[in-house]
């Protein structure tokens, strides 16, 4: 038989060693995929001696590289407390996880509303010693370089503190201005919602990350709240309902919804809730939280005034209860960041060796018979199996032979065919027989 160009292509391609990326998961914002894309691993880890810190290291390394974080110095601490910058591509991370979870809080449903409110809470009843109030430098200079205060000076050092606003550490006092606004949007009819995204400003305590003078250092934190108010007798009952939405809500984008979960939380105040997690590298971190808040809160915001607050509840007018919905955007991103990292084992020399002598052994098979082959094993530019396929079909390639890693525990290959780009697969032992009867009947 007279044959002009029959090409028969063999390569070793080791298929884990391929698929070793890191990727956010396609199910995770599908129409912005073309900003997410996928992330090849460039370091390959033994399984048996790579250790959480390296995990976490080797994360930081790629989201720098990947612009999705910047900073001089990320460490595993900064990304905890969120002590770094986004990237190009963090951004639009955040910003599709925040407009995800406003389509899903907000604009699917009739009875919650958008507000935004100030960073700066004036009057607030309910603040504490741990708020952070920006005061100008220059009103503490001459305080302050006095060693010994007289009576009057630390009573003007406390109404400056008493006269200056609080940096909201959350968003719920902002809800609670507005709540009595929104009534009329509802007819006074409970139970509705007043739902928010911003920066709140949270005391670190020192005792966690001590400094030389014992100062309390303050997080940046991106917040999406949600504010419910309801009638005390479905309160519980609500509170379930959220949970629930909120914890599917982030199993959903996620390739492991198990490393989310949810668990009984109780606060400072001994409020009590459920708190949902994601499990990290070093711990599992708490990425939002459900509060029953009670009427104790926006009674007090309100200075105990009452029959402003009424809402109605069937025929019954009534104060209302509130939950708390809170999430940390920004620990988020980094859950999902986490979450779409994939190690796999490094393939030792041995391995590749053993490869490399399946090759050739089966090279010089085809010889024998006298079907011409390119010995793609020997490529060294790290490119994917279709713009290979592109390749070769290009080149005249009829057959292409994937010779993988677990070629050498089953003995089977892949055999695709050009004219078809049918793919099926094929014990080793069968691919010469199958290819010289092949050439024969054509």
């Amino acid at each position: 038989m007279n044959l002009a160009i029959m090409g028969l292509m063999i390569m070793t391609f080791p298929v884990r060693s391929f698929l070793q990326q890191w990727k956010v998961s396609n199910k995770v914002f599908p129409q912005d995929w073309q900003i997410l894309g996928f992330w090849r691993v460039s370091r390959k880890y033994n399984k048996s001696t790579f250790d959480f810190y390296g995990f976490t290291e080797t994360l930081i390394e790629l989201c720098q590289r990947r612009h999705f974080i910047t900073g001089d110095v990320i460490t595993q601490d900064a990304v905890i407390n969120g002590w770094y910058n986004y990237g190009h591509l963090g951004m639009e991370l955040k910003k599709n996880l925040a407009t995800k979870w406003w389509d899903s809080v907000v604009l699917s449903r009739e009875q919650v509303f958008g507000v935004e409110t100030p960073h700066r809470l004036m009057g607030c009843q309910n603040s504490d010693n741990g708020s952070v109030r920006p005061i100008e430098t220059a009103a503490l200079q001459v305080p302050l370089g006095n060693k010994d205060l007289n009576k009057e000076e630390i009573t003007s050092l406390k109404d400056l503190l008493k006269e200056s606003t609080i940096l909201r550490p959350n968003l719920l006092q902002g809800a609670f201005q507005e709540y009595t606004k929104s009534l009329s949007l509802v007819n006074r009819k409970l139970p509705f919602g007043l739902a928010e995204i911003g920066v709140c400003y949270q005391p670190i305590l020192a005792a966690n990350y001590p400094t030389a003078c014992n100062a309390v250092r303050t997080g940046e934190v991106e917040v999406a709240s949600l504010v419910w108010f309801s009638s005390p007798r479905t309160s519980g009952q609500w509170l379930d309902y959220w949970v629930r939405q909120r914890l599917l809500w982030w199993r959903k984008f996620a390739k492991n919804p198990s490393s989310f979960t949810a668990s009984e939380f109780q606060d400072n105040d001994g409020t009590k809730g459920t708190a949902l997690y994601f499990s990290f590298p070093w711990g599992k971190e708490r990425i939002e939280t459900l509060l029953n808040l009670g009427d104790k809160e926006l009674v007090l915001q309100h200075h105990g005034n009452k029959s402003n607050l009424q809402g109605r509840d069937g025929r019954k007018t009534i104060v209302p209860h509130v939950l708390s919905v809170s999430g940390n955007l920004d620990r988020g991103v980094m859950a999902f960041l986490f979450d779409s990292l994939q190690l796999t084992e490094k393939v030792d020399s041995k391995l590749r060796t053993n490869q490399k002598k399946v090759c050739e052994g089966l090279f010089r098979e085809m010889l024998e018979k006298r079907i011409t082959v390119w010995p793609g094993y020997l490529e060294t530019m790290h490119t994917s199996l279709e713009q290979l396929s592109i390749k070769y079909d290009e080149m005249g390639v009829i057959f292409t032979v994937v010779i993988s890693d677990t070629t050498l525990e089953n003995g089977l290959v892949q055999l695709r065919n050009r004219d078809t780009t049918m793919k099926e697969m094929a014990h080793i032992s069968e691919v010469r027989d199958f290819l010289t009867k092949y050439i024969q009947e054509s």
